[in-house]
C-alpha cells in the first residue's frame, strides 16, 4: 500500500508506520501495539508478515505446539488483509473451467477440493476464538448484461460439478430482492459466502495466536535473509533464528525475494465508505445486507457495515500507484449504481494494494527446503488466504500433497519485465473494460 499514516516512534529513530485512515481502523477492536524486534530471537519458525496468510499459517502452526515468531514491517493487518472489501467469496482469481483447460483434470479436481475451504475455515476461527468481526452471511455475482447472465449460469453449473450446491440464480427483477438497483439483469447468489469486518478478523487470529505462545513483532521489517540451517532474518534493531521460514508480505516484500517479484505485481485498488444511511435506505439498497461484486473485467464491488454505511469499491491501478482523488473515482461507479445517493457525505477513502499474477492463480513454493511462501492471491485474498495458512502448516508437517497442487502450477514473469508490465497490463485491461461496456 503507497499512502501511510505514520506517528513518531517514542523511542526515536524511524517512525513507527500505522493503519491507513479507513472505516475499518477507525472501527476496530482494541488490539495492542506490539514491540518493536529487539536482540536476538530464536523459534521453530519465523513469519514474516502479519496479515491474513501469516497469522493463519502461524495460528495453525501454534496449535501444534510449535514456537512461532511473527514479524511485521507496520502493524498487524496493516495491508490489504486491512483493507479489502471484506467479502468472502469462494474460489480463486481463475475458476476450475480455466484450471482445468490450462494445466488438466488432475490439477483442477485438487484444487477444486479446495476451492470452498477457505471460507469454512474462517468460520471456524471466529467460533473457536469467539472473534467479534461482524460476520454476515451470503454474497452474490451482479451481471450487468445477457453476456454476463449466461456466464453465471455456467458458473453455477461449473461450482455444481465441483460439488458446491449453495447457489441460486435470480433473473430479470428477481435480482432486486437482493440489490435496489436497476443496473443488473440478475444474479448468482452464494449462501456460504458472507462479509465480515476483515481487520478484526485479522486482530482476532492474532490475539488468538499470542494466547497460544505465539509472538508478534511490529514496526520490524526484515532488511535481509541469510539461507541456510538455521536461516537468519534481520530487522532494524534486532535478528531472529529460525529452522524455517514463512514468507506472507505479499505486495510488501520488495528487495527481500526478488526472485519472485518478476512474476507478481502489485496493484491498486479505492474504496470509500459514506456516512450512516439509516436503516430504511441501508434495506432500499440491500434489503437482505448481502455482500455484492459484479461480473466486469475491472469489477466493482460493495456491500454495508454494522452501522448502515455503504462501503463501495472498485478499479485497479496497476503497478499500485494511489490517484490523487480516490472519491473522484469511486463516487461516480457508485451513483450509476445506486443514483439515490448523490447527496450523501462519503466519511473515508482510502486504497489498498494486492499482489496479481499473470496466471491470476497463487504463487505456493519452498526454497532450500526451509522458506515456504504464498502469495498472488489476485484478488481473492479473503479466503484463499487462510487457506493457505492451513496448507503451510500441513506442509510443515510431512503432508505435502495439497500445498504441493499450488506449488506445482507454472508462474511465468510478466512480459516486458518490471519496465513493461504496467503499460501491457493496462492495454489488456482497456480491452477487457470495453468488451464489458459493450456487452460482448
Amino acid at each position: 500500500m503507497s499512502s501511510r499514516s505514520t506517528a513518531t516512534d517514542p523511542r526515536g529513530g524511524a517512525t513507527e508506520v500505522q493503519h491507513a485512515a479507513s472505516w475499518y481502523a477507525a472501527s476496530a477492536n482494541a488490539s495492542p501495539q506490539r514491540p518493536a524486534l529487539e536482540g536476538e530471537v530464536s523459534c521453530d519458525v519465523c513469519v514474516v508478515g502479519a496479515g491474513f496468510t501469516g497469522i493463519s499459517a502461524a495460528l495453525h502452526l501454534a496449535e501444534q505446539g510449535l514456537k512461532v515468531v511473527v514479524l511485521e514491517a507496520a502493524r498487524v493487518g496493516y495491508g490489504a488483509s486491512g483493507r479489502n472489501g471484506g467479502q468472502i467469496v469462494n474460489s480463486y482469481s481463475r475458476d476450475m473451467d480455466v484450471i482445468e483447460d490450462k494445466y488438466g483434470a488432475d490439477t483442477a479436481r485438487a484444487l477444486g477440493d479446495m476451492a470452498f475451504e477457505g471460507n469454512r475455515i474462517i468460520r471456524e476461527r471466529i467460533a473457536r476464538y469467539d472473534i467479534q468481526c461482524d460476520l454476515r452471511e451470503g454474497n452474490l455475482f451482479a451481471a450487468c448484461n445477457e453476456r454476463q447472465l449466461k456466464g453465471l449460469r455456467e458458473h453455477q453449473a461449473l461450482w455444481q460439478r465441483y460439488g458446491h450446491d449453495g447457489l441460486e440464480l435470480l433473473e430479470g427483477d428477481a435480482c432486486r430482492r437482493e440489490v435496489g438497483s436497476d443496473r443488473y439483469t440478475g444474479a448468482l447468489v452464494d449462501h456460504s459466502g458472507g462479509h465480515l469486518h476483515p481487520l478484526n478478523l485479522v486482530l482476532g487470529q492474532a490475539a488468538a495466536l499470542e494466547s497460544l505462545g505465539g509472538v508478534i513483532f511490529e514496526q520490524s521489517p526484515v532488511e535481509s535473509l541469510v539461507h541456510g540451517q538455521p536461516v537468519v532474518l534481520k530487522s532494524r534493531n534486532g535478528s531472529v533464528r529460525a529452522e524455517r521460514v514463512v514468507m506472507a508480505g505479499n505486495a510488501y516484500m520488495s528487495g527481500v525475494m526478488p526472485e519472485l517479484e518478476a512474476k507478481s505485481m502489485p496493484c491498486g485498488t479505492q474504496i470509500i465508505t459514506t456516512e450512516p444511511l439509516g436503516e430504511d435506505l441501508a434495506r432500499e439498497l440491500l434489503p437482505n445486507n448481502m455482500a455484492v461484486e459484479d461480473c466486469n473485467y475491472l469489477l466493482d464491488y460493495f456491500r454495508l457495515t454494522r452501522d448502515n454505511r455503504l462501503i463501495y469499491g472498485g478499479g485497479v491501478n496497476y503497478g499500485g500507484e494511489d490517484p490523487q482523488d480516490i472519491e473522484a473515482v469511486i463516487r461516480p461507479k457508485m451513483e450509476k449504481t445506486f443514483p439515490m445517493l448523490k447527496t450523501v457525505k462519503v466519511d473515508y477513502a482510502w486504497s489498498g494494494t494486492f499482489l496479481m499474477t499473470l496466471n491470476r492463480l497463487p504463487q505456493f513454493g519452498v526454497i532450500n527446503d526451509n522458506v515456504y511462501y504464498a502469495q498472488g492471491y489476485s484478488g481473492h485474498g479473503v479466503t484463499c488466504t487462510h487457506l493457505a495458512g492451513r496448507l503451510i502448516s500441513e506442509v510443515m508437517t510431512g503432508r505435502d500433497e495439497r500445498f504441493d497442487a499450488f506449488a506445482g502450477l507454472p508462474h511465468l514473469p510478466f512480459p516486458g519485465g518490471r519496465m513493461l508490465r504496467v503499460p501491457l497490463s493496462a492495454i489488456g485491461a482497456w480491452y477487457y473494460q470495453t468488451r464489458d461496456k459493450l456487452g460482448i
